[in-house]
């Protein structure tokens, strides 16, 4: 086992290692870091998912107290299936003052960076508390953290701040967007294709449905605000996979698509679903039940993701800002889990080592200046929060 000190290289080299691409599972990497903290006489909490093969941590440094501040990053990364890396993606590789790997940028560096400050934080007396919150299955919706929120909103040691570190090259970001995602499954009827008239065409429905929603998507667009501090300035709606059908002459009996929109702050999240319920309820499903009853289209939620929205007491804000050395905020148009906090009653803004580009690419990589940068940061919250 590693002597209980690491640098934030060191041990972004250990995370990475561990493959926890959201269809994993995560404790491997939940076991090491919690076993790291105990080593330093830290005790963490585990808030594991219903099946037990994945959890997130919470551990406290410092007074058990209200008024501390939660440093809060994600466990999980994207698939690295049919992508072209040129190294090894679960081996960190160091070229040009870069460090290749999955997750390097989003989010395992500023992971490490956080768990590499844990003897700082012990050698001085805090005056209120550091957190730290590492969740799991946030690329697929920031599903773990609901399981964390109880846990920091403890009565008695609720946090006055989350810093949420995901990758925006240590800039400040006080709003983003929400997310919405869905799976629609369109069910037909088979017959022969010569007999067009007597099925119930499943591909074709979806065909219909994802073509109004790009029609919403158009709308969307030519609503822009131009003011929007958001790029692109309005909601954008998108579709991604699509399975269906077993044969060309086979009127195909089963389509499903996978879709999202991502509303600006401030927008009714329920309004794009809405008007898609009612296209299906209204237009698109009675035709298909005049042939055959059994046809149905079903739409399940698969992702929400709360927007950011700026706190109206802007001290923390200010606070963060002035911790990172800036005097601007910014916004994001991808969703965090800083989202989740802030509907939970939390200030909570997002600043994290690392380019929002990088993430999800094949060759992912953070610079070494950035997780320096982020050392620096969070040895000024750490000054912050110290009683000397």
């Amino acid at each position: 086992m590693s002597s209980p000190d690491l640098t934030a290289l060191e041990l972004l080299e250990t995370l990475v290692a561990f493959d926890t691409t959201s269809r994993n599972s995560n404790l491997e990497l939940i076991d090491f870091a919690s076993e790291y903290l105990k080593r330093h006489g830290i005790d963490s909490e585990l808030v594991h998912d219903e099946t037990g093969s994945k959890a997130n941590l919470y551990a406290t440094v410092g007074p058990r107290r209200d008024g501390g501040i939660v440093l809060s990053g994600h466990t999980d990364v994207v698939p690295v299936d049919g992508q072209d890396w040129d190294t090894d993606p679960f081996v960190l590789h160091e070229s040009g003052g870069k460090l290749y790997g999955r997750g390097t940028a989003d989010m395992k560096g500023f992971c490490a960076a956080a768990l590499a400050m844990v003897p700082e934080f012990l050698n001085r007396e805090l005056d209120v508390p550091i957190h730290l919150a590492f969740s799991y299955d946030e690329e697929v919706g920031c599903v773990g953290v609901h399981g964390l929120v109880p846990h920091v909103t403890v009565p008695g040691m609720t946090p006055k701040a989350v810093i949420v570190g995901e990758p925006t090259s240590m800039r400040v970001v006080n709003a983003h967007k929400g997310i919405r995602g869905f799976r629609t499954v369109v069910t037909g009827l088979e017959a022969h294709s010569s007999a067009t008239h007597k099925g119930v065409n499943a591909v074709m429905i979806a065909a219909d449905l994802i073509a109004y929603l790009s029609r919403v998507s158009g709308e969307e667009i030519e609503a822009a605000h131009p003011e929007s501090r958001f790029d692109p300035p309005y909601t954008s709606v998108s579709v991604g996979p699509i399975s269906g059908g077993t044969a060309l002459n086979i009127i195909p009996k089963q389509c499903s698509f996978l879709w999202e929109y991502r509303a600006l702050p401030g927008r009714n999240e329920e309004e794009i679903l809405d008007g898609f319920t009612r296209y299906v309820n209204e237009i698109v499903l009675p035709k298909a039940k005049s042939v055959s009853e059994a046809a149905d289209i079903e739409t399940t939620s698969l992702a929400r993701v709360p927007p950011l929205v700026p706190d109206s007491d802007t001290s923390v804000e200010t606070l963060i800002m002035a911790l990172a050395g800036t005097n601007q905020s910014f916004t994001v148009s991808y969703g965090t889990e800083a989202g989740v906090f802030r509907e939970a009653g939390i200030p909570a803004v997002v600043c994290g080592p690392g380019d929002i580009m990088q993430a999800h690419r094949p060759n992912e990589f953070i610079a070494i200046s950035e997780i320096e940068a982020c050392i620096g940061f969070l040895r000024r919250v750490l000054d912050h929060v110290a009683q000397d």
